[in-house]
């Protein structure tokens, strides 16, 4: 009896020993894959450091608030976009394209990756949904059926978007493609530029400008969310893109307006979203009380003249033909047309500016600790046809310099009704941001329209305007800019004349008429100059005042 119960005894004390050996070796051989497979994704994630870049610069005067590796090439990303919109935005201005006009989705269009609303081939999109796809979605789709539609095919509206990329001053920007998908080589860019970019776009189509603000895009059934996180939570934000790739990191491109002051602020190479979010939040809390208040002080960002404007090929809508000009206005736009062939090509400007090294937030700090090295890619040849902010008490003030601007242009055309223009009724558009102003009617501007239009010999002005119409004899001339308004030339002249009376003393002002791609442009010149160091002398000391200015022959 007592050797029964010993035995069952030792029976149910092996059994355990043998459960508890196959548990243990069924859990080594479970656990170690999963264990490493862990080890292996914390290691991948702690090292992920994408190259870093920011820029904030004051929109009205132009001075640079904060500048970390803001010349350094950085890929765009998704930022890609707001060229494409640029573009799309100027066939709207000049009357090519109106809201309502369907974009047809090629096969090719249909293939892009993720993120895209999904289109088939063969549908179509109209202008005003593709602008809110882009703005809100960052629909890759949509953007590739923009270049085909507008440029004929990708690689040709790249080419746009390079060009006038160049026109704005962005020299050290290419595109490739139209959405910022991964691309060899692929889009490059700066800081700096994008800078450029988030201000031109606002002057240039401040009638369409607000609808980067739209909170929730709803579309054939589905409610598509702004990426841009800020819009709602930081006073005075307004737009306007964000960007991610692997190789770029999250970027972040916005522009604030509050209490009379506008910055605009370029993040690029955020560790994660919610990272990137937190830095450009405490850049614009901190930059904001310090932009200037008052009147606008700096130049409007403006377009060069090109040699060769590249012609946009629109495959939708079809453009009624025009009827036959009469001779005498053919005889005139000859003339016009032969006034821009000569005219030629200013040379590229160096761009001086003082080295700045400020501290950084402290959120952005862990960035900046090590210099990057990212390749620029090859030159290519442009065809001529929910956290707080973090606080920034202890944070030393940026020392301001001048950022020095393309010459100056002025701001689109505003609807005919003086009004800008309005996200349609499926778009939430609630938010405490800051509304802009609308532009005031004395500032319209006629738009270049399909009908052809009447050339009319120009007036002669009064002997008593500082500023003569017909070019003086000179062998050499200055130019500062062009505007599409000829008092906006002369006020041009003037201020230049009291910045610069020495080297100016003998010159004489002059506005130029010219037609480009059907719109009249008003070119501020002085001549006067026998000898080409004598322009470039009075061109130096401009610059120095804060003009753009180019010598050429007369």
């Amino acid at each position: 009896m007592a050797s029964g119960c010993v035995g069952t005894g030792r029976g149910r004390w092996f059994a355990f020993i043998g459960l508890v050996s196959v548990a243990a070796v069924t859990l080594v051989a479970t656990a170690s894959p999963a264990e490493a497979a862990r080890k292996k994704r914390r290691q991948v994630s702690g090292g992920y450091a994408p190259p870093y870049a920011a820029m904030v610069v004051d929109a009205k005067s132009g001075r640079t608030l904060h500048a970390v590796n803001e010349d350094a090439a950085r890929i765009p990303a998704s930022i890609t976009k707001v060229m494409t919109l640029y573009l799309l935005f100027e066939q709207l201005e000049r009357g090519r394209l109106s809201m309502d006009s369907p974009l047809r989705v090629s096969a090719n269009a249909a293939r892009e990756a993720p993120s895209k609303i999904g289109f088939e081939p063969g549908e179509t999109i109209a202008v005003r949904d593709a602008i809110l796809a882009l703005i809100t979605k960052s629909a890759n789709d949509v953007a590739t059926t923009v270049a085909e539609n507008v440029g004929g095919s990708e690689d040709e509206f790249a080419r746009m978007m390079t060009a006038r990329a160049r026109s704005l001053g962005m020299s050290r920007t290419t595109f490739y493609n139209a959405h910022g998908l991964p691309h060899d080589p692929p889009n490059i860019t700066t800081a700096r530029d994008l800078t450029i970019l988030a201000r031109a776009i606002q002057e240039r189509f401040p009638r369409y400008y607000p609808m980067f603000g739209t909170r929730v895009f709803n579309y054939a059934g589905g409610a598509y969310r702004n990426h841009n996180k800020l819009l709602g939570r930081i006073e005075g934000v307004d737009g306007i893109k964000t960007g991610y790739t692997r190789a770029s990191g999250f970027n972040l491109m916005t522009s604030a307006k509050a209490d009379g002051r506008h910055v605009v602020s370029v993040v690029l190479g955020g560790r994660s979203g919610a990272a990137r979010d937190k830095v450009m939040a405490d850049l614009v809390v901190a930059a904001l009380p310090r932009a200037t208040s008052g009147g606008r002080s700096a130049p409007m960002v403006a377009e060069a003249p090109e040699p060769q404007p590249e012609r946009a090929r629109i495959a939708a809508p079809a453009v009624a033909p025009e009827p036959p000009a009469r001779p005498a206005a053919i005889a005139q736009a000859a003339a016009a047309q032969a006034v821009v062939a000569q005219a030629p090509e200013p040379a590229p400007m160096p761009v001086p500016r003082p080295r700045i090294e400020p501290e950084l937030p402290a959120a952005a700090r862990a960035y900046a600790a090590t210099p990057t090295t990212t390749p620029i890619a090859p030159p290519r040849a442009i065809s001529a046809s929910a956290g707080q902010p973090l606080q920034l008490s202890g944070m030393r003030p940026v020392s301001a310099t001048t950022t020095p601007s393309a010459m100056r242009w002025s701001i689109g055309a505003p609807a005919a009704d003086g009004k800008v223009l309005r996200p349609p009724a499926n778009v939430d558009t609630t938010s405490s941001i800051a509304k802009v102003a609308e532009p005031a009617p004395a500032a319209q501007v006629a738009l270049a329209q399909p009908e052809p239009r009447k050339i009319e010999a120009s007036e002669p002005k009064p002997a008593a305007r500082p500023v003569e119409k017909a070019a003086p004899a000179s062998k050499w001339v200055i130019q500062l800019g062009a505007t599409d308004d000829e008092s906006k030339a002369r006020d041009i002249l003037a201020r230049a004349r009291a910045k610069a009376a020495g080297p100016l003393a003998d010159a004489s002002p002059f506005t130029q008429k010219v037609e480009s791609r059907g719109t009249t442009l008003y070119r501020a010149r002085f001549a006067g100059f026998e000898e080409s160091k004598d322009a470039e002398k009075a061109c130096a000391q401009l610059k120095r005042g804060g003009f753009a200015c180019f010598a050429t022959r007369g």
